[in-house]
């Protein structure tokens, strides 16, 4: 077997070992896996300069503009009354669902692409949000639809049923006020 070849650290490396298949794809001498861009160097605060910085951003919510270093952020609001009634896994994938439609579906978008970006890979800003239930998450589909801002109301089927909604990636300062009333899930 040929060795790994990477420019990364080794503890990158031992994801690819614990599976056959990606090891025998990373194995390969014509594979080379790049060194992440956040590697360059470190903030003050210990952290990655790439995670504390962020890319320009340009607004497509209406006529809303965004400052220059403001953060990216997608919201996931989920239901406080099904997350008490349906196994924790069921919830969490239902918030995957429509945070990755969401992004899916907006990747045109120039905040999508910046959010998306290999320098902002590894630091996508998520925040995971919980309503009471059907009515409210309904209640605020629709001002978000009714306001321009782009969304996904994820309804499972064949229920029928909304289980959580996920906005496309906006700068913070332009979203934020649709859900600073709604509590951090826990």
């Amino acid at each position: 077997m040929s060795r790994v070849s990477s420019s990364l650290p080794i503890t990158h490396n031992l994801h690819a070992l614990q599976h056959p298949r990606l090891f025998s794809i990373f194995s390969s001498s014509r594979v080379r896996v790049p060194a992440f861009p956040y590697r360059r160097g470190m903030s003050t605060s210990g952290v990655p300069t790439a995670m504390t910085t962020t890319p320009p951003t340009s607004s497509n919510a209406g006529d809303g503009t965004a400052e220059p270093s403001d953060v990216l952020v997608q919201y996931v609001v989920l239901r406080r009354d099904l997350i008490n009634t349906w196994p924790l896994g069921s919830i969490v994938t239902q918030g995957c669902h429509a945070a990755v439609f969401a992004i899916w579906s907006h990747v045109d978008r120039a905040d999508t692409t910046a959010y998306l970006a290999a320098s902002n890979i590894h630091s996508m800003n998520k925040v995971t949000l919980e309503v009471k239930g059907e009515a409210q998450i309904k209640n605020l589909a629709e001002k978000l639809k009714a306001d321009g801002i782009e969304h996904k109301l994820w309804i499972e089927q064949p229920e029928n049923i909304p289980t959580c909604l996920a906005t496309r990636p906006y700068p913070k300062s332009l979203v934020s006020s649709y859900f600073k009333k709604l509590q951090l899930c826990k």
